[in-house]
């Protein structure tokens, strides 16, 4: 199985992709998650004029290294802000499967849209009027659209991705091949429930955010720092015969200063607030190593 993890470990420490791609290279990662999150404005290099010269420029330094693209994070953004940039989102999100094209990567992960005080009927509805603008790039290119489940700690009553059966239900609900799902363990372990959720999803599962928490925030580090059965997840991925990457979503094993989650707590002087690169680069070593582990572990032959 490939075992992979996203350039945005690297997202603190270098701005620049290739850079991010050369530290996961020397961590032992040949496989890469290009996480296109922040690319969410008209200011980001792929939504200049000269984007396929960036998108060459990264694969290249993925190439010369042997390592090859397998799985992307397409932009943030609330498809159902349809008042607020809504058609940036939608050009951006277009250009992120464009870039998955360009670079070989089948798939790309995208978070449904979120809002209060709408009926399951109605969210399904609103999301597809998103998804249906993204299809015909889609259909070009033949990149697929994975959407991925969340957590009540981040969405509250805005979202009903939380369980396999919701996300199978709104799969058959937009009855498209191009559409599919990812299931984030993080996410998962916060709501208490994992293998059930894998086995509904059966073949419509292609990929994977694995990560961990202490169950109560969407912490995002490394399996065995949190609370999450690694073994719930592996038995589910094996009892559908999960074929897809083993993809790490870690980026925040080493807390920043400022976090979503919490801040650090702060002091007059603050010379090593924040964790220095050479602690990054041990820190995605030992990730490597936990990956090699849980998969040799249940019987894949690490890639």
């Amino acid at each position: 199985m490939k075992l992979a993890t996203t350039t945005g470990d690297f997202g603190r420490i270098y701005a620049d992709n290739a850079d991010r791609i050369r530290a996961l290279h020397r961590a032992g990662f040949r496989h890469i998650d290009l996480s296109l999150y922040g690319d969410n404005t008209a200011a980001s290099p792929f939504m200049q004029e000269n984007w396929r010269e960036e998108v060459d420029r990264i694969r290249r330094a993925a190439e010369e290294l042997g390592m090859n693209f397998v799985q992307s994070h397409a932009p943030s953004c609330n498809p159902l802000e349809f008042e607020q940039n809504w058609e940036l989102q939608i050009a951006v999100t277009a250009r992120a499967i464009e870039v998955c094209a360009a670079l070989g990567i089948p798939h790309t992960v995208y978070h449904a849209g979120w809002k209060m005080g709408l009926s399951k009927e109605e969210y399904f509805e609103q999301n597809m009027r998103f998804v249906r603008r993204l299809i015909p790039t889609m259909e070009k290119t033949g990149v697929m659209l994975l959407i991925e489940n969340s957590t009540r700690a981040n969405m509250g009553e805005r979202y009903y991705f939380y369980t396999g059966q919701d996300m199978k239900d709104f799969l058959a609900y937009a009855d498209h091949p191009l559409l599919g799902a990812c299931w984030d363990t993080g996410h998962a372990n916060i709501e208490g429930h994992q293998y059930d959720d894998i086995v509904t999803l059966g073949s419509d599962l292609r990929a994977l955010h694995f990560n961990d928490n202490r169950g109560h925030g969407d912490e995002h580090i490394m399996p065995y720092l949190g609370t999450m059965s690694v073994d719930e997840v592996m038995c589910g991925l094996r009892d559908i015969g999960y074929r897809g990457d083993f993809t790490f979503e870690c980026d925040s094993s080493l807390r920043p200063a400022n976090y979503w989650q919490g801040n650090r707590r702060r002091w007059k002087e603050e010379s090593v607030a924040e964790p220095p690169a050479t602690m990054f680069d041990a820190m995605e070593r030992a990730l490597y190593e936990c990956g090699v582990s849980i998969l040799t572990a249940y019987g894949y032959s690490v890639e």
